[in-house]
């Protein structure tokens, strides 16, 4: 699914313009992508949570050369699926917390 399927999809589930879709769906980017860059993590009970990940500096190697260099140290983004969301993937019930 392409995000064009997925506004006309979520148009439809809502029961809203397709135009409308597309400006919720961008503003839904648009927050989770600044949130994301601020540091801070976002997190989507029962979808799952975005959040930034700080990665090491560490020694790589030119495909094409062989050549060894170096890649400098970044953060990232990281997303974990929530257990509603892996069960819905699975096939199986999410667990329900005692």
């Amino acid at each position: 699914m392409n995000k064009s399927e997925l506004i006309e999809a979520t148009a439809k589930a809502a029961d809203i313009s397709k135009a409308a879709a597309e400006r919720a769906l961008s503003a839904m980017i648009d927050a989770v992508v600044t949130a994301v860059a601020k540091g801070d993590a976002v997190t989507l009970v029962g979808f799952g949570s975005f959040k930034p990940v700080k990665r090491a500096a560490r020694a790589g190697k030119n495909p094409k050369t062989g050549e060894a260099l170096k890649i400098d140290a970044t953060t990232v983004p990281r997303f974990s699926a929530g257990a509603g969301f892996k069960a819905a993937v699975s096939g199986k019930k999410a667990a329900k917390k005692k």
